[in-house]
């Protein structure tokens, strides 16, 4: 039994569904962080996958990232991923190993992750929760029941995400 009187607040959650190889997404990177910034623990940012068709090596980096998370540098990748859209984009799963290889990750596992598909299972399940809440581009992102769209434009959209979280942890 616990003989505080305050049980600790959860924290806010904050879905960010993104395709690694957008450069919509590493835009929206600096939304990310300053929200990570101003709210620290109180938000919970999940990185949520949701490859779209027309960037080939997408789904790839998708499941990359997972073996990323799986080795405890989840966003540390997807961040220096995103980075590199362009080159991911030209030079295609290469760039994957070379990431992981640059933050120090066990590039033996990442290989076999990639080869034996660990993690299809994990980005097919968001791709489908994605289309069932009508994620249709990225980044978007779900806070408080409420989806946002930032396809279209980031304009205004952590001012957004700040104003729910800030009424969610209050209460």
């Amino acid at each position: 039994m616990n003989d505080s009187t305050t049980a600790p607040a959860s924290p806010v959650v904050l879905e960010a569904w993104f395709d690694l190889q957008c450069p919509d997404c590493f835009a929206a990177l600096d939304d990310v962080r300053a929200l990570r910034e101003t709210y620290g623990d109180r938000l919970d940012v999940q990185l949520r996958h949701f490859p779209l068709a027309k960037h080939k090596h997408a789904y790839a980096a998708a499941q990359a990232a997972e073996e990323a998370f799986e080795q405890g540098k989840g966003w540390p990748y997807a961040e220096a991923l995103l980075a590199r859209t362009a080159e991911l984009g030209d030079r295609g799963e290469p760039v994957l190993l070379e990431v992981a290889t640059e933050l120090g990750l066990d590039t033996e596992e990442f290989d076999t992750a990639l080869i034996d598909g660990r993690h299809l299972l994990t980005v097919d399940a968001d791709e489908a929760e994605g289309k069932a809440i009508k994620v249709t581009g990225t980044p978007t992102y779900v806070i408080g029941g409420e989806r946002l769209d930032g396809g279209q434009s980031q304009d205004g959209l952590r001012q957004r995400i700040e104003d729910i979280a800030d009424r969610l942890l209050r209460g």
